[in-house]
C-alpha cells in the first residue's frame, strides 16, 4: 500500500498527531501495517522460572525421589515448601538448582507457548530472568527458551540479577520483591510461595495473562 499523499498546499496547513496527519480537519489513516512500523509495541518482560516455566514441579519431584519423604504429592501441591519442609530440607532441595542440567529439562507451564505467540501480535516480548546467582543455568537456560520458546528472539533474552533496571510496560514475575523495585505495572503471577501477597495485580493462569492484555 503506498503511503497516503498530502498536497503541498494541504501539507503546509496540516500537522502531524501521534503519527497521524491532520489534514483540513480530516484524519487520514496509516495502514496498520505502516502504525506497526512507526508506533513502538509496548514491552512486556516475562520472568522464565515458575512463570514460564513450571521450575517448582521440578523440586517436588527431587524431594519426592529423596530418602524418605515425609509428604505426598497432593500435600506438596497445596502448600509452600516453606509452609511444610524444615530448613535442612529445603537447603537439600534447592542444592539441585545449582547443578548443571537442572533448567535444562522443565517441564513448560500451562498455556505458555500459546499465550506468548499471541501476545507477540500485540507487544514486544521479552525474557528477564535471574541467572547470576546460579552461573551455572546460563546455557541450559538459554537451550530451553529456544527449545519451546522460538519465536523469541535471542536478543530478546535477558540474563541479569536486578530487575529494578528494566524499561518494560510491564513484569510478568511471581517474586513479590522484583516488582516492588520495578518502575512499569507488575504482574503477579500465582504461586504457591506468593499466595499471601496483595499489592500486585494477580494472574492465576495464562489465560488471565491474555484476558487482562488483550482486552
Amino acid at each position: 500500500m503506498p503511503w497516503p499523499l498530502v498536497s503541498r498546499q494541504s501539507w503546509k496547513a496540516s500537522r502531524c498527531v501521534g503519527g497521524l496527519f491532520i489534514t483540513s480537519g480530516r484524519k487520514t489513516e496509516l495502514s496498520r501495517r505502516y502504525q506497526d512500523f512507526i508506533f513502538m509495541k509496548k514491552r512486556i518482560c516475562i520472568d522464565q522460572d515458575d512463570v514460564l516455566a513450571d521450575t517448582h514441579a521440578k523440586l517436588i519431584q527431587i524431594y519426592l525421589n529423596s530418602d524418605a519423604p515425609r509428604y505426598e504429592l497432593a500435600q506438596l501441591q497445596e502448600k509452600s515448601f516453606h509452609e511444610l519442609l524444615t530448613d535442612d530440607e529445603q537447603k537439600a532441595i534447592y542444592q539441585a538448582i545449582h547443578q548443571p542440567g537442572f533448567f535444562r529439562d522443565i517441564a513448560v507451564m500451562s498455556g505458555a507457548q500459546e499465550a506468548i505467540v499471541r501476545l507477540q501480535e500485540h507487544y514486544e516480548i521479552f525474557v528477564a530472568t535471574a541467572a547470576m546467582e546460579f552461573p551455572d543455568s546460563f546455557r541450559d537456560k538459554y537451550d530451553w527458551l529456544a527449545e519451546h520458546f522460538p519465536t523469541i528472539h535471542w536478543r530478546n533474552i535477558i540474563f541479569l540479577g536486578d530487575k529494578s533496571i528494566l524499561g518494560a510496560d510491564y513484569l510478568i514475575d511471581d517474586m513479590p520483591y522484583n516488582l516492588r523495585t520495578f518502575a512499569g505495572k507488575g504482574l503477579l503471577f500465582d504461586a504457591l510461595h506468593n499466595r499471601d501477597e496483595a499489592d500486585f495485580t494477580r494472574v492465576r493462569s495464562w489465560q488471565d495473562v491474555l484476558d487482562l492484555l488483550l482486552d
